[in-house]
Formats: structure tokens, C-alpha cells, sequence
């Protein structure tokens, strides 16, 4: 952990489906702190306003290119430091930032979840703790199917055909193989309690570790 930091940065990666809400929201639970914020990759997916509407849907959101990494490692740097960030908020709907942000002020624990995380080296190596959370996936695409017809109103049929054709090759092509970079892989998701227990253990010690943070005050 870098010493000047007011921010711990936690990476938990793995595939769509994986467990990776779950486990973050038992350490949200477990650890009870309020400055602590979960940061969901999803909100730096590239705004798609200047495409025409009926080629959004083509766009590979699988695929790391699809990911505005370059502004979330600003925005991480920044959290770090203990500054106040505007975080873009996604709408699905229509792939593109909606107008309003999210604001993120008075963190000291961050926990950056998404399926690609670990892909990019620069926000890669911001991050304290690199978790991947690993999930057979048979199990990750009936809890992806599940999720995205009762929440998101697809088909049946939609999301059999997203997942042969972008979500399973580039699961293979770019999620697995950042398993190498993480300092912990758990498998069984947010069900796994020791995996919790020693995360919640470890992050503890490390906040204990940190520098005191100075008030900072929201606009």
C-alpha cells in the first residue's frame, strides 16, 4: 500500500455471474463502515451517444475496449489521494452516461468490481488487494440469465445468443486469464464465509495501517 494514501483499493474481478455483488456486499456488511463504496466498472463503459441507436446493441460489452479505462485510472488516482470524484452513472437502456453523476467524497475503502478489472495494468497495479472470484460456468450463465430476464426484461433466446457470441469467448479471451494477477482467488462467490472472514481480517488490519484522513467537504 502506498504510504501517502488515504484510500485502500480493493479489485474484485471474475466472470459475469460470478458471485462478485455477493462477496461485496457481505464485506459491505461485515466490515460496517460508512466510508467504505463499491465502484462498479459498468459506469466507465464508453458513451455510445454518437452511434446510431440500432448499432449500440452490436457493440461488444465483453470486450476491454468497451471500457473507458483510461478516465476510471484518473478518477481512482484521485480517490485515492482522499478527493471528491463525479463518477458517470450508465444507462443501459440506451448505452449511453446519463447527465447526472454520482458523487464519491470521504472514502477510505474502495471496492472496484467488475469483469475486467484486472485487464488493464495501470489500474491494476492501484489496487491493495486483487481478487478473482472463480465460479464454474454453468453456474455464472444460469445467475446471468436469470438476472438479465427478471431485471432487465431480455429473452430467453437474447441471452443464449449474447452468450455464445461475445459473453463465453471473451470470458475465455480476457476475463480468465487475469486470474494470474489476483493475490486471492475464492471460489463459491459470496458463499464462501473463510474467504470472507480472512478478506474482512485482512482489510481491517490494513485500514488500521492507513495515515489519518483529513475532513473533506462536498460541495
Amino acid at each position: 500500500m502506498d504510504p501517502e494514501s488515504k484510500t485502500i483499493l480493493i479489485g474484485l474481478a471474475g466472470g459475469s455471474g460470478s458471485g462478485k455483488t455477493s462477496i461485496a456486499k457481505s464485506l459491505t456488511q461485515e466490515l460496517g463502515r460508512d466510508d467504505l463504496v463499491v465502484l462498479e466498472q459498468d459506469a466507465y463503459y464508453h458513451d455510445l451517444k454518437d452511434l446510431p441507436v440500432s448499432e449500440r446493441a452490436r457493440v461488444n460489452f465483453d470486450h476491454p475496449d468497451s471500457v473507458d479505462f483510461r478516465q476510471m485510472e484518473q478518477d481512482l488516482k484521485i480517490l485515492l489521494s482522499g478527493q471528491p470524484v463525479d463518477v458517470p452513472i450508465y444507462d443501459y437502456a440506451t448505452h449511453t452516461r446519463k447527465s447526472e453523476t454520482r458523487r464519491i467524497c470521504n472514502q477510505r475503502l474502495i471496492i472496484l468490481e467488475g469483469i475486467l478489472i484486472l485487464a488493464d495494468r495501470a489500474v491494476r497495479e492501484l489496487m491493495d488487494i486483487k481478487i478473482y472470484v472463480d465460479t464454474p460456468a454453468d453456474v455464472r450463465f444460469i445467475r446471468r440469465m436469470t438476472r438479465d430476464m427478471q431485471r432487465r426484461g431480455r429473452s430467453f433466446e437474447s441471452v443464449v445468443d449474447q452468450y455464445y457470441r461475445t459473453v463465453r469467448p471473451m470470458h475465455d479471451q480476457f476475463v480468465e486469464p487475469t486470474k494470474r494477477f489476483a493475490d486471492l482467488i475464492i471460489p463459491e462467490g459470496g458463499h464462501n464465509r473463510v474467504a470472507i472472514d480472512l478478506l474482512t481480517t485482512k482489510i481491517t488490519a490494513l485500514l488500521a495501517d492507513m495515515p489519518t484522513q483529513e475532513a473533506t467537504i462536498s460541495p
